[in-house]
């Protein structure tokens, strides 16, 4: 309530001076001023890699509740996830069956991926769609771009569209589970010709489909701009704040049938006589983060421009949980007598915390002239972080506990550095060669004590990592225009991988992670016309010692990988589209792949003894990569009137490498129904009105989940293997209705 308090009282004091700014500006000045865009990650026409643009009328048609995954699920060979159940919060996405952490993320050509985990926390940065001009999404290598997660896809966006008069808005939209989102924009278009301001204020709520799966989110973003003739500057801040109730335990098949599929086990304390359970309250996710962006684009002739970006970006945050019969040494604390019995487990309160700071340099200098379009850039980012873990409370405790008492601490520290060079040249008449090479190093420290037990030494496990890469990535390609309507590409790229923080602190003790490796072939054809276009884009991604999800979670959810020495991901992707002049649109995808780790050997252990037990299986299915993912959408717009059908198919998938039927995900079919009206009143541009029912089959899923194996020695002397599996179930039908002004 008081962070909504707050957010109105800044809209109310700024938006008439907003409002009141200098409105006379001329046309032609619109097309003299560039925006801040760092081009030189972007795919073109003649780049041969396969990508998605999405544009910002698209992202505003679907940005009316749900997070950023779920915009960009109708794009080919992408599936979203969400730990709540209705889209809202904690949400991930893959693509061709890869995982966030393999997703580039960048905005303005700024890394936004973790520099540890290598994924993006889409439940940090809010309604960042709201204030984002266009997406382009690029599955494969793609080109070279900064951050930690170019390894299989990138996502590049812009932010802020470009506004000469100034404008205002509101959008707000409220539905089921309790889910609300309000969104205040407002900017001065072009003052005294050069100047300019932007703010966004943004409120999203949500008690989740889960049960007390809630989530809390606010954001703001503000930009300050000077746009000259041949020089834009751009500062930038952006934030967002969040408190998720933890909802990552997902639930076991038999847990659903006896609770029910939204049963969360999350921060369960006890059962009382009455049979009621009681949940901890403050079992609940909470991180803040800020980033700033500095921007600068010069254009020192028609054919030389440079881009440069300054950023930082702090972040800090907690969770607490609470955890039943714990052994108290593993907490820094001695075992205490009651009534003469002595007591080495205890429940109790923890609190897991961070703060990190990341801040760099990336720049590009661009170069085209009639034949040849190059660049030269790279980028320069220094990442620290603590980490490290209180001691709150503990059940019947007697002896002294000292206020946040902490029990682990460790602090990482990394230097990522890299240079690339990249040129697109005209052979002949629409034929285009392109190459790319990019040189990258690495360096990564992480000092400290862990927060996992070593039973074999008896205390906490010790980090001592050090360790530097050197990657030479290079890629190369050549794109055929054949005519007007028909073009063919033809690319094969190489991309290395560091392990992340999770692979080295997550995994068993004995092992240690290496980098991975992968070589990506692609071969693409499209078609297109005014009425009609279609493309298929064939690929081979070939890994060396591919780092490959398990199936099994760390103790907080946080899935575990393992080095595989070779594993291949194989497919096409279709598209097709048809535009009638009535008003109707149809677009429909599909990739249909194979997966495969070329010789899985499974490695489980004795509940008791914990001695090892080798399995090889020979060939076996990548976990959490779907042979089957088929995209669908019927759209209509006449007048005002906008309706749309969307239905996406995702084939069954599982979620460890072992084939077991124990361990899977079913296939799904779940359909979203789109409607919306835009009318003008006398004053206001436009109003629109609208509503979504997501789910409107009422299909009953699973999208995402968790799953492991162990065994033990019956009393024959046998081993007898067990399974067990978590689902994260997704909400049936629901609707989310939504309005949107703009003054």
């Amino acid at each position: 309530m008081k962070k909504r308090t707050l957010l109105g009282c800044l809209v109310a004091a700024a938006l008439p001076s907003l409002l009141n700014a200098q409105e006379a500006v001329s046309d032609s000045l619109h097309t003299a001023l560039q925006e801040v865009e760092i081009m030189s990650i972007r795919a073109t026409e003649t780049t041969p890699v396969a990508y998605t643009n999405i544009g910002r009328e698209e992202i505003r048609r679907q940005n009316t509740g749900v997070d950023f995954p779920y915009l960009v699920t109708m794009t080919p060979s992408a599936v979203a996830t969400s730990d709540a159940g209705a889209g809202i919060g904690y949400t991930s996405l893959r693509i061709r069956g890869t995982d966030g952490s393999r997703i580039n993320v960048t905005t303005n050509g700024i890394p936004v991926n973790d520099a540890e985990s290598h994924t993006v926390f889409w439940v940090n940065i809010p309604d960042l769609a709201s204030s984002v001009k266009d997406i382009q999404i690029q599955r494969g290598v793609g080109t070279s771009t900064n951050g930690a997660g170019a390894f299989g896809a990138s996502i590049n966006m812009l932010t802020s569209e470009f506004n000469t008069q100034p404008y205002a808005g509101f959008s707000g939209s409220f539905g089921s589970f309790g889910t609300h989102k309000e969104t205040l924009r407002a900017g001065t278009g072009i003052i005294d010709g050069h100047w300019a301001l932007d703010l966004r204020l943004s409120d999203i709520g949500s008690d989740g489909y889960i049960d007390r799966a809630s989530t809390d989110l606010s954001s703001y973003y503000l930009q300050g701009a000077y746009y000259g003739n041949r020089t834009t500057v751009r500062l930038i801040a952006f934030a967002g704040e969040e408190e998720t109730y933890h909802a990552w335990n997902y639930a076991s098949k038999e847990e659903m049938q006896q609770y029910g599929r939204r049963y969360n086990s999350c921060g369960y304390m006890y059962t009382d006589a009455d049979g009621k359970a009681h949940y901890y309250d403050d079992q609940t996710d909470n991180y803040a983060q800020h980033n700033l962006q500095l921007l600068v684009d010069h254009e020192f002739n028609n054919r030389w421009k440079m881009n440069i970006g300054l950023h930082y970006t702090k972040g800090d945050g907690y969770y607490q949980e609470y955890k039943s019969g714990r052994k108290l040494i593993e907490y820094a604390l001695q075992p205490f007598t009651i009534d003469g019995n002595e007591t080495k487990r205890s429940d109790l309160v923890r609190k897991k915390a961070m703060d990190n700071h990341f801040g760099g340099a990336v720049f590009s200098f661009n170069y085209r002239n009639e034949r040849l379009s190059a660049s030269m850039g790279g980028g320069a980012n220094r990442y620290f972080g603590r980490h490290f873990g209180h001691v709150l409370w503990v059940k019947n405790y007697i002896g002294e506990l000292a206020p946040n008492h902490e029990y682990y601490r460790n602090n990482g520290a990394k230097n990522d550095a890299n240079i690339y060079l990249k040129a697109d040249y005209r052979l002949a008449k629409g034929v285009n060669i392109y190459a790319d090479m990019q040189y990258r190093h690495i360096g990564y420290k992480i000092d400290g004590c862990n927060d996992k037990w070593n039973d074999a030494t008896g205390a906490l496990q010790s980090l001592a990592i050090d360790e530097r890469f050197d990657f030479f990535n290079p890629k190369a390609g050549l794109s055929w225009q054949i005519d007007r309507s028909n073009r063919l590409f033809a690319s094969v790229s190489m991309a290395h991988k560091e392990p992340t923080r999770n692979n080295y602190t997550d995994g068993k003790i004995h092992e240690h992670p290496t980098a991975e490796r992968l070589i990506d072939y692609e071969l693409g054809y499209t078609f297109g016309n005014r009425l009609f276009k279609a493309g298929a884009n064939l690929y081979y991604m070939d890994y060396k010692d591919q780092l490959v999800l398990t199936g099994e979670l760390n103790e907080i959810g946080e899935p575990l990988a393992a080095n595989i020495p070779d594993s291949y991901r194989a497919g096409i992707e279709l598209m097709a589209g048809i535009t009638l002049p009535c008003g109707f649109r149809w677009d429909a995808n599909a990739t249909f792949s194979r997966n495969r780790i070329k010789e899985f050997t499974e490695v489980l252990y004795d509940d008791d003894t914990y001695e090892r037990w080798e399995i090889n299986h020979g060939e076996t299915r990548l976990s959490f990569s779907p042979e089957v993912i088929v995209n669908n959408t019927f759209a209509y717009r006449w007048h005002g009137l906008e309706a749309s059908l969307q239905s996406q198919y995702v084939g069954k998938q599982y979620m460890s490498n072992c084939d077991q039927e124990e361990h899977r995900l079913d296939a799904y079919f779940v359909s979203n129904l789109r409607l919306a009206y835009t009318f003008r009143l006398k004053g206001i541009k436009n109003i629109t009105v609208g509503a979504t029912v997501y789910n409107i089959f009422d299909e009953e899923y699973e999208s995402n989940g968790y799953a492991g194996s162990g065994y033990y020695t019956d009393s024959d002397g046998n081993r007898q293997r067990y399974n067990y599996a978590g689902y994260a179930a997704q909400a049936g039908i629901n609707v989310l209705g939504h309005v949107s002004i703009e003054l």
